[in-house]
């Protein structure tokens, strides 16, 4: 008598996510692109008015001090007697303006030190000078 096995077939059971990858990839490509198109704003017809601009104070202001004792303001030429009235509405309308000094190196220490302390009697706390590296035949002083 010869014994008899049977062999019962199981199913297989494991899910195929290759197809899971490539639609979750399209769907981060459309995504990706229609994410820019959303931000934009919705189009209004505004009001007209005659009003003046509102300026917007830089959080960065350059003082240049030429050759010749001339102040310029963020390229305005303006008088050293402004200096400090002008700069302390720029730390006024922003606490953390920052001034840059931009003065030739030909002018004695004594104008750029009367300079600084104009720019921190205005109430700037942060008071920069632009200075430009040296060249590789000089020593930096």
């Amino acid at each position: 008598m010869a014994l008899q096995i049977q062999k019962t077939q199981t199913a297989l059971s494991e899910i195929n996510v290759t197809p899971l990858v490539d639609v979750m990839l399209v769907l981060l490509i459309v995504f990706m692109i229609s994410a820019p198109l959303m931000q934009q704003g919705i189009q209004v017809d505004l009001p007209k008015a005659n009003a003046q601009t509102l300026s917007e104070v830089p959080d960065q202001v350059l003082l240049v001090v030429k050759k010749n004792h001339q102040l310029l303001l963020n390229g305005n030429p303006i008088q050293t007697d402004n200096l400090r009235n002008l700069l302390l509405r720029y730390s006024k309308a922003k606490p953390d303006v920052q001034v840059f000094i931009q003065a030739d190196e030909s002018l004695p220490y004594g104008m750029i030190a009367s300079i600084m302390a104009e720019v921190k009697q205005a109430q700037v706390s942060h008071v920069g000078l632009v200075t430009e590296p040296p060249t590789s035949d000089t020593h930096g002083y």
